[in-house]
Order: C-alpha cells, then structure tokens, then sequence
C-alpha cells in the first residue's frame, strides 16, 4: 500500500509543508493540475460570495489493479485518516477470509 498526496503547489513549497505537518509520505506536485483535473479534483468552489477553480481535498482508495475503488469527496481533514484506516482495516479482513477459505478447499 503507498499513501501520496497531490497538490498544484510547487516542489519547494511541499517540502516545507511536508517537514512541518511531519509527513512520512511523498506529496506530488501537479502544476499543470493535469493529473488533479483527472481524478476530478479540481473544481468550482465558492467563498464568501465568490466562485473560483481549486482543488477539493479528496481521497481514493486504488487496487492493486490500478482501478479506483472508493472515492471519498471533499472530505475534512480532522476524523478524515480514521475512515479511511477503517475502509482499509476492513478490506484486509475481508482478504484474509478470502485467503482462509481457499485455504480450506
């Protein structure tokens, strides 16, 4: 399993961020936003009045066979990791008595 984020920040400016918030996963930066545009994170957001493109924090669960899984959209980032810690601790289980059964055949 790999954890990467993506963002249209450039390099430098993820290093610092990465260092800061203690990081141990590699952040990507997508300036053109072509790889955030087709995950279908990059969209109209509004403040205070105001419409504007940005990038909606998303997440997505990818298989071993490089097709998405599960989409979580626009998520908060307070509780968001324990969910998707959740999702993962189930699909392992669900693996394991997958594997148990063909193992009692």
């Amino acid at each position: 399993m790999a954890i990467l984020g993506a963002s249209a920040d450039p390099v430098k400016a993820l290093q610092s961020f990465k260092a800061k918030q203690k990081l141990n996963f590699p952040l990507l930066s997508d300036r053109t936003h072509k790889m955030i545009e087709s995950y279908g994170a990059w969209r109209t957001k509004k403040f205070m009045g105001h419409s504007f493109k940005g990038i909606v924090r998303s997440s997505f669960l990818i298989g071993a066979d490089g097709k998405i899984e599960e989409i979580w959209g626009e998520v908060k980032a307070k509780g968001h990791a324990a969910e998707v810690l959740a999702r993962l601790a189930k699909e392992s289980a669900l693996r394991s008595a997958e594997t148990d059964r063909r193992n009692l055949q």
